[in-house]
């Protein structure tokens, strides 16, 4: 070899070097979970707000198993509060966001078990999404799931 030539060829110019890339395969779960948890957390709020001011967007009439629908009313705000903290807190990563947000994916699925009756299709389709944000969250929403990229 001469002086000229040198023992390893010359690096080719990259964007990404693979020293600083950062690999995360549970960015887009934690981001599904999120924004499933945000869109789901604003309806429930919605809705409430509706059932709590008596709204005409309820059926008159209507016979609840357990209260009246001003406390069902409440009851959804309060969850739909719960999940919107739960969709920031996921974003954020937090640890806490990852535990209350699989006993939320797990409580939804058990009230669509009681509403599958009336609409059965989309309570089905609902428990499939929860069983995928569970997973999501079980499976990449801990600290510790950038070792799973290697």
């Amino acid at each position: 070899m001469t002086k000229t030539q040198s023992a390893t060829p010359p690096r080719p110019l990259s964007t990404h070097d693979a020293s600083t890339y950062d690999a995360d395969p549970g960015r887009g779960w934690l981001l599904f979970a999120a924004v499933l948890f945000t869109i789901i957390g604003a309806l429930n709020v919605i809705y409430g707000i509706a059932a709590i001011s008596d709204s005409k967007f309820y059926v008159q009439d209507v016979t609840f198993v357990f209260g009246n629908l001003n406390l069902w009313g409440w009851l959804l705000t309060i969850v739909g509060v719960a999940q919107l903290f739960t969709a920031f807190g996921i974003s954020r990563e937090a640890e806490w966001a990852r535990w209350l947000g699989i006993a939320l994916a797990s409580g939804n699925m058990l009230v669509q078990f009681l509403v599958m009756p009336a609409s059965p299709v989309w309570a089905v389709m609902i428990v499939f999404v929860d069983i995928i944000v569970i997973y999501g969250l079980l499976t990449y929403g801990g600290r510790d799931r950038r070792s799973l990229a290697g």
